[in-house]
């Protein structure tokens, strides 16, 4: 592969250092070394698996499965419809289903038809998704029937969505297990149209729209470096490259089964899982959401060979009163990301289970992974911080360490983390500003701070940013504030991340009253808890009778994080 591959971010002008010189490559293989050359679009990936095994399982759900032609039928179906229903090149798509077929369905007839997909997360509110909606300027929707019912068609009244497809996850299998599938059908909603009958009318999907590699593929919503969530336009190479080194790199062989642990509307199911099995002609078994028990009869019948999840997925498995060791035993490699992963769980994992939990690092705008422990290999825990690193940068990738002017701190010293390379998107959606502060020369500035040893290992100890990650799932902190606002009680709010056992960080708020009625923390939170996703509302409320500030009246938020 050439040095600036379509749709790869231009590299760093800085002057040569010890970044430069890529000393990762040491801790790679000749195999993860090497180039790769992946198709032109994620739908080329698809269409590879489907030349590679027709017949074989694509998509295993419960006890339902569809094959790769089956599958390619199905979402032929749905592009046609959207196509005839006026979705044209570039047009936006949301989808907001969890793990289920009808995603992957929807997903690639939206690509198949030329459209880009907004992924949204089913946890969102009715005010979360109007923002999506829009911003994005979304011109159709696929939905759960009960979703556009509770809210969904609310959020949509106003918007540019002219078309939607809603369905019932129970569908496609037969078990109706209630612990995660509790919920009762509903009538098809009258004013929308059925995916799955869109999917079996047996439509032609549209010439002339399969995409190229420039093209966007998702615009995925992330706060990034402000408050209002900004929309990363992940291509198709972004995504079709990562997902080829995810295949070359770890050496899951063809054919094998993948579970989708992490949520495919997030950016590392979407690549880890999703779009690496089929760039591997894989089996990707599916379970709607996380739920203990669930994923763990689901690793016992399909048999996996690859995951991925945040390390409290981890945490609730091995406390699980029904996990053994032979649950685990298919598995080739086990990933983590989106959460800090303690040292500590990745030994008590090991000794309990057997696998070892390799480490990784990403974010939206580099479309998931740009450092990952190495299959075969081990990440070393600094002995300063007891940090464990996050991984090695790909042999495309740069990573540097950098001060607040852009330049190189020495190797071994903290900076915030700086990436380049064919995975890192163009920027935001219909954000120039944004995007030349967030990217300048087309370098991502995670606003993570991190150092980097003299092998290569990356570490991440600390963000640069206020943003709070529970579970692998941001959170900006002035969102849950002007919600507390709102409250007509509240006098003054400061929200921080908190250290928690089970989430790694969770939201806390600090609130001083107005002091005309009387109020306590438990009815802040429902307030919240109406008005927010279900990881954003704060697990804590300390009321104070007034938050520290500076002179300029700033309210301090390191002086409340120091708090006990």
């Amino acid at each position: 592969m050439n040095d600036s591959p379509p749709g790869s971010a231009p590299a760093s002008s800085a002057s040569p250092s010890a970044y430069a010189s890529r000393p990762w490559l040491g801790l790679l293989n000749d195999i993860q070394r090497g180039p790769v050359d992946p198709p032109a679009s994620v739908v080329h990936v698809f269409g590879r698996a489907l030349a590679t095994a027709p017949e074989r399982t694509a998509l295993a759900y419960f006890d339902g499965s569809l094959t790769y032609r089956e599958t390619d039928s199905l979402s032929d179906s749905v592009a046609g419809h959207l196509a005839a229903r006026g979705i044209g090149r570039g047009d936006r798509v949301a989808l907001m289903l969890q793990n289920t077929p009808h995603f992957v369905l929807a997903l690639l007839g939206a690509w198949k038809a030329g459209a880009v997909v907004v992924p949204v997360n089913p946890m969102y509110t009715a005010g979360e998704v109007g923002h999506v909606f829009a911003d994005a300027g979304v011109s159709a929707l696929v939905c759960s029937d009960r979703a556009w019912e509770k809210y969904l068609r609310g959020a949509a009244a106003g918007t540019s969505v002219t078309t939607v497809l809603t369905t019932c996850e129970r569908d496609l299998q037969t078990r109706d297990d209630s612990r995660v599938l509790g919920f009762e059908r509903l009538p098809r909603p009258e004013d929308t149209e059925d995916l799955l009958a869109v999917a079996r009318a047996g439509d032609r999907a549209p010439e002339g729209r399969t995409p190229g590699p420039d093209d966007i593929a998702l615009i995925s919503y992330t706060s990034g470096t402000s408050g209002t969530p900004k929309g990363a336009t992940n291509t198709h190479f972004n995504i079709a490259y990562n997902a080829e080194r995810q295949r070359t790199g770890a050496g899951i062989a063809e054919g094998a089964c993948y579970y989708a642990l992490a949520p495919l509307f997030h950016i590392t199911g979407m690549v880890c899982q999703l779009v690496a099995c089929l760039a591997n002609a894989g089996t990707l078994a599916l379970t709607y959401r996380f739920e203990a028990g669930t994923v763990l009869d689901a690793f016992a019948e399909h048999r996996p060979a690859y995951t991925v999840g945040p390390s409290t997925a981890f945490m609730a498995l091995a406390a699980h009163p029904d996990a053994t060791r032979d649950h685990f035993s298919s598995f080739q490699m086990i990933s983590s990301g989106g959460a800090p992963l303690p040292p500590a769980l990745v030994e008590k994992f090991r000794a309990g289970f057997g696998p070892y939990l390799h480490n990784g690092y990403g974010l939206t705008e580099c479309t998931a992974p740009c450092a990952s422990v190495p299959p075969g290999r081990e990440a070393p825990v600094d002995p300063v911080s007891g940090t464990l690193a996050v991984g090695a940068p790909g042999p495309d990738t740069v990573v540097r360490i950098v001060d607040d002017h852009g330049q190189d701190v020495p190797i071994g010293e903290q900076g915030e983390i700086a990436v380049s390379g064919p995975q890192v998107v163009p920027g935001y959606w219909r954000r120039p500003e944004a995007t030349a502060e967030g990217f300048p020369g087309g370098e991502l500035r995670t606003g993570d701070i991190g150092f980097m040893d003299r092998a290569g290992w990356l570490y991440v100890v600390d963000r640069k940013k206020d943003m709070i990650n529970a579970s692998g799932f941001k959170v900006w902190p002035r969102e849950v504030e002007d919600v507390l606002y709102g409250h007509p009680a509240v006098r003054e709010v400061a929200v921080v991340g908190v250290p928690d056992e089970y989430r790694g960080e969770t939201v806390k708020a600090y609130v001083s009253l107005r002091g005309e009625e009387p109020v306590d923390a438990a009815e802040l939170t429902a307030y919240c808890k109406e008005r927010l996703a279900a990881y954003k509302y704060p697990r804590q409320i300390e009321i104070l009778p007034e938050l520290p500030k500076t002179t300029s009246g700033k309210i301090l938020r390191r002086e409340l994080r120091s708090l006990k």
